[in-house]
């Protein structure tokens, strides 16, 4: 993720805003300028790494002088002790940006470390492991691309990726008479060529409605291992399905046992236990 995108950069000036780095009373009163130092980004946990280009580009931002480099890419394997990156230059401006850095890649390496907990748990399965939209505002490009490192994959990035017809849509649509399968056929009519439908059902009745009205995706809600199972067994390959809500750890393999395709889990980003790095400032 060397070429960050603009909406990157806003965001590490909107965290660099917030935390004034620009206005540190206690580095600008005690830390000369002329004094240098090299900064060792290091984990402290075992985890999967992500986020290093995006503090590294903190670094930068703080101070175009500083030399940074990634010492390892995102998506390894981190085991304590292990050397992430390494900052050079300005003690000053190193002790500014650690914070901003360290926060990003934190978050970032947590929801990598999580999904690939998740991932590793439904090995030798047919089921993918995906997130969902439930991201913390604005950083929702940076919460996708770390669960990727972890090995899952991507649900809609947003709104505009595809049509998912969920319960609220489907009550809205009551007071004009539509039931499950009319809303479904309206969908279909109405989207492009390139965009697939799909529809949440809580129920064996409205999955065999929403086959029968030609949905691409079925997301099973809330459903149990057993009900998966036989939703699995009613659809016979003619859709896609989405296994969605409440699913953990300790139930994540028995949902993939039951042959569903996809697994989403919200808690990847929107309960993320920030992975342990620190950063060490050393001097000559």
């Amino acid at each position: 993720m060397s070429q960050l995108p603009p909406e990157v950069h806003q965001l590490i000036d909107a965290a660099l805003t917030e935390d004034q780095v620009f206005n540190d009373p206690t580095t600008m009163t005690l830390v000369p300028p002329e004094i240098m130092g090299v900064g060792m980004i290091r984990a402290k946990a075992h985890g999967i790494l992500a986020g290093t280009d995006v503090a590294l580009a903190v670094f930068r931002r703080v101070d175009p002088n500083l030399d940074t480099e990634a010492l390892l890419s995102d998506g390894t394997e981190l085991s304590p002790g292990a050397d992430i990156a390494r900052v050079a230059g300005s003690a000053g401006s190193i002790l500014r940006a650690e914070r901003i850095a360290l926060n990003f890649l934190q978050r970032m390496s947590g929801i990598a470390s999580d999904t690939h907990i998740y991932v590793e748990a439904v090995r030798g399965l047919n089921a993918r492991i995906v997130d969902t939209r439930k991201t913390v505002p604005g950083h929702r490009y940076l919460d996708k691309y770390a669960v990727r490192m972890g090995g899952g994959h991507n649900h809609r990035l947003n709104l505009a990726d595809g049509i998912l017809i969920k319960d609220n849509h489907i009550q809205a649509l009551r007071s004009r008479e539509l039931g499950l399968p009319e809303v479904i056929k309206l969908a279909l009519s109405r989207a492009s060529h390139t965009i697939k439908v799909e529809v949440e059902v809580e129920s064996l009745e409205q999955l065999r409605e929403a086959l029968a009205a030609g949905a691409h995706i079925i997301m099973l809600d809330n459903m149990t291992v057993d009900t998966m199972r036989q939703a699995m067994e009613i659809v016979d390959g003619r859709a896609v399905v989405e296994a969605s809500g409440g699913i953990d750890l300790e139930t994540v393999r028995a949902v993939a046992e039951t042959g569903v395709d996809l697994i989403s889990v919200g808690a990847l980003t929107h309960s993320v236990t920030a992975l342990d790095i620190s950063l060490d400032l050393e001097f000559d």
